[in-house]
């Protein structure tokens, strides 16, 4: 596959309907009674139980995307800028707006502009570190850029992960070559789980077409994210494969957009970033798990399972924040001795041979000491001084 498959990948989501607050709004929490537009993504992965919790202080999140605009006001003071990889000039109108929407679906501070109460993540106390590896989708200059931009993906991991990332969102995929993988991107996938990492990337959008499996999404270790709206119903443009790990809210999702502004959309770019941010609650709260047990916690704390545990549509089923927190403790709390051998309460056996061991220590003691005796007497004898009594 080209190297720049990252820059040729359709970011995998689909903006709908710009979005402006009402001038009468509040600053707030979601929900708050001003809110036209509530972030019903919150609610339905009961956030505001997990953020009982943690909120994600600690945790760093890697959005490897199109870039993340850290003027926005519901993300000041929460992005690191990393390196742009693809290998073409930043342009302000051409740069940034998916990247921006996914970071504030994970770390978004809620603080808006003006009156308005803003986006705020499923993590919002996380912190973003924004490596770019892909162009917007209306960029011209992406089919050009593609040789300058050489393993851009496989290269932002293995930054990431070298660059204290606990958590690698890549809301990537669609298009050029990413329906066949990349060894040098499999690797990084492999090296960034070495170190730590948990990587989560979209599913895809081409459901309702060709369902084509999808790359980051289809390399192992990677939690697979496809998309369910209001009603806990997988999409129609949600990919469905065998390696779905889990679903999450990707319809009427709200994000930042460029400054100062919002759009609505969907796809299952957004329930990804929303699983990375779950998974970002899960580091900050147990930071000794690895990469495969905060994924079972993940897995294991879904809600609207399927009947047989997993199936290509729902994978493990609906992810939730708070049962994820408590899958994840569950995990904790289970004894990390398994390779020690179990001990066996003695039996009629065991005791008479522990009874024979114990009278051959005794007899060896006893007849140590007499040998003591003796020879401690012969050497008293000999120098003319009384024996011990």
């Amino acid at each position: 596959m080209s190297s720049a498959r990252a820059l040729s990948a359709a970011l995998a989501v689909t903006v709908l309907t710009a979005f402006t607050w009402p001038a009468d709004s509040a600053d707030g929490a979601p929900g708050h009674p001003g809110r036209q537009e509530p972030q019903w993504a919150l609610t339905a992965l009961d956030a505001r139980e997990a953020w009982r919790t943690t909120r994600g202080a600690g945790v760093t999140v890697a959005v490897l995307d199109t870039g993340v605009d850290a003027s926005h006001p519901d993300l000041a003071g929460a992005v690191v800028e990393g390196p742009d990889l693809t290998g073409t000039a930043r342009r302000r109108s051409l740069w940034g707006r998916h990247g921006t929407a996914m970071a504030s679906v994970i770390a978004g501070r809620g603080h808006g502009g003006g009156r308005s109460p803003g986006v705020t993540g499923i993590a919002p106390a996380a912190t973003v570190l924004s490596v770019r590896v892909a162009l917007e989708n209306d960029d011209p200059r992406r089919g050009r850029g593609r040789e300058r931009g050489r393993d851009a993906l496989a290269r932002g991991i293995r930054y990431a992960a070298d660059h204290g990332a606990r958590v690698i969102s890549m809301s990537l995929g669609g298009g050029g070559g990413s329906w066949k993988g990349s060894a040098a991107e499999e690797r990084a996938v492999r090296y960034a789980l070495g170190r730590g990492a948990v990587l989560v990337a979209s599913s895809g959008n081409d459901g309702a077409g060709p369902n084509r499996r999808n790359f980051p999404a289809a390399y192992p270790g990677v939690i697979a994210v496809g998309a369910v709206d209001e009603r806990m119903r997988v999409t129609s443009f949600s990919n469905r494969q065998d390696y779905l790990s889990v679903v999450a809210p990707g319809s009427g999702i709200l994000t930042a957009d460029g400054p100062d502004s919002y759009v609505v959309g969907d796809g299952t770019s957004s329930a990804a970033a929303l699983v990375a941010g779950v998974a970002a609650l899960v580091r900050a709260a147990f930071p000794e798990l690895g990469p495969a047990e905060v994924r079972r916690a993940v897995e294991r704390g879904t809600v609207h399972a399927p009947a047989d545990g997993h199936d290509p549509a729902y994978g493990h089923g609906v992810v939730n924040a708070a049962r994820a927190l408590e899958e994840a403790a569950g995990i904790r709390r289970r004894p990390l001795r398994a390779s020690a051998p179990r001990w066996t309460p003695p039996g009629p056996l065991v005791d008479a041979v522990l009874s024979r061991r114990a009278v051959c220590v005794l007899l060896v003691l006893l007849v140590l000491a007499l040998t003591v005796h003796r020879l401690t007497r012969r050497r008293s004898g000999a120098s003319g001084f009384p024996g011990p009594w």
